[in-house]
């Protein structure tokens, strides 16, 4: 198939993999000359125009030095939704681009596009998920069950091809800290690597922490982190820096708080069976699960220790401070830094009642 697609919402995968495809479709021995580039990154709607109208001559004119030909519209940013991609110039470049991709290409002549968004709805999108080799990469969506895992096998695949085989905890240390981000996970697996040598190959918790850096994801994991060890100064330390930054309270108690405090209730509530596998159906059946159905048995682990720091009927309270400064925050009109501080408080409080 002579038509190629690569998009998706994980921008560092998508460039990830069009590269080697880039690579893969080339001929053997073929240079610069002998293929096409045009970047795709436009401006306006005349200059998506116009890059548009560069494919189609590249597209027509067939290589200097080889039979065969790759033509990449590279990381192209106007086929979505946005402003520029919906603009009438932008509109008839990018049709005019489909009614030569419709057309028959010259022999030997390949047609690749990565871009990190494509509108499913106009007929470009329509025609290229029915009539081209058409790869999807998406970001992991951190709000579902089961996200860690997902993110711990692209970390194991990305230390693997560096060499480097990773300690069970110091991959659960990263994820945590580098979050879902495909270019950070590469760009902190890079810096391990360097950090390393030849000497060693084997990653450890000091490795991580020491070389890792902390995402925006790896924040609110250290606030959950924080409310598990009861410690009300740091999590309020972390929730005021992001906080600082705009982030937003009702994201905020979703993304870290709420679910901390119910994955040590479920913690708990398992812990007297040894694991979630042994626990009574009853209990199987409300424990968080993964998008299979299967329950998700990171966050309880990620949660049994911590759990140690709590009795259950703390945390059935706990689950009631949550609901009530959820509450609070979506239709009263308290100061949202202060209702998240008083949960924070009543979560850490070792004076409550057991």
């Amino acid at each position: 198939m002579p038509v190629h697609v690569v998009t998706g919402t994980d921008e560092g995968r998508v460039s990830e993999e069009a590269a080697s495809l880039f690579e893969e479709l080339k001929a053997p021995g073929s240079d610069d000359f002998s293929n096409e580039i045009i970047e795709g990154v436009a401006d306006n709607a005349e200059d998506a125009f116009q890059k548009c109208s560069q494919t189609i001559e590249a597209l027509q004119t067939l290589g200097l030095f080889a039979a065969n030909k790759v033509v990449w519209l590279k990381a192209a940013n106007f086929f979505s939704t946005d402003r520029t991609s919906e603009a009438e110039r932008a509109v008839t470049g990018v049709e005019n681009l489909l009614e030569i991709l419709q057309n028959e290409l010259p022999e030997g002549v390949d047609f690749l596009l990565s871009s990190t968004g494509i509108n499913g709805v106009r007929r470009f999108g329509k025609w290229a998920k029915k009539n081209t080799n058409y790869q999807t990469f998406d970001k992991i969506d951190v709000s579902k069950e089961g996200w860690e895992e997902q993110v711990a096998r692209i970390v194991k695949r990305v230390a693997g091809e560096k060499g480097l085989s990773i300690q069970r905890e110091a991959l659960e240390l990263f994820v945590q800290r580098a979050g879902a981000e495909t270019r950070q996970i590469s760009n902190e697996i890079e810096k391990i690597d360097l950090y390393l040598g030849d000497s060693r190959r084997e990653v450890s918790v000091d490795d991580v922490t020491l070389m890792v850096s902390v995402s925006h994801k790896g924040v609110i994991w250290e606030i959950s982190r924080a409310v598990e060890k009861r410690n009300a100064k740091r999590a309020i330390e972390l929730i005021d820096s992001l906080i600082a930054k705009n982030e937003n309270a009702v994201g905020l108690i979703k993304a870290s708080i709420i679910p901390t405090v119910r994955n040590l209730f479920f913690a708990k509530l398992v812990s007297a069976y040894g694991s979630a596998n042994r626990a009574p159906a009853g209990i199987q059946a409300v424990l968080p699960k993964k998008k299979d159905g299967t329950v998700n048995t990171w966050g309880l682990k990620m949660a049994s220790a911590g759990a140690k720091n709590f009795t259950l009927p703390q945390l059935q309270q706990g689950m009631n401070d949550c609901l009530d400064a959820d509450k609070a925050l979506v239709t009263s009109g308290q100061d949202p830094r202060m209702v998240l501080h008083k949960l924070v408080i009543r979560l850490c409080d070792g004076k409550r009642a057991a």
